[in-house]
């Protein structure tokens, strides 16, 4: 399988991951119950899920009082496009 195939599964499957864990981790809020780290939804985001993170924060309104959050995933997601934008740049 081609890498760039491969990196796009990835890329949809850590999205899905990130979104996922964002609205598990307001049920779990609303319930009371165990939570998801906010360690692990501000990872899933580094390492490539931020538009994930993004939308489930948007979509789930969770996190959105927490500036680590509103501040943190929003830069992460545009570091992540300016990062793509140059290696892509780079390649051509």
């Amino acid at each position: 399988m081609e890498t760039a195939k491969i990196f796009i599964y990835y890329l949809i499957l850590i999205n899905l991951a990130a979104f996922l864990a964002f609205g598990l981790d307001k049920r779990k809020a609303k319930r009371n119950a165990w939570r998801v780290k906010e360690a692990t939804l501000i990872g899933l985001a580094i390492i490539g899920g931020s538009v994930g993170a993004f939308l489930g924060m948007k979509i789930f309104h969770h996190k959105t009082l927490h500036k680590k959050f509103t501040m943190g995933i929003p830069l992460i997601l545009v570091v992540q496009i300016l990062l793509s934008a140059y290696i892509k740049l780079c390649i051509l």
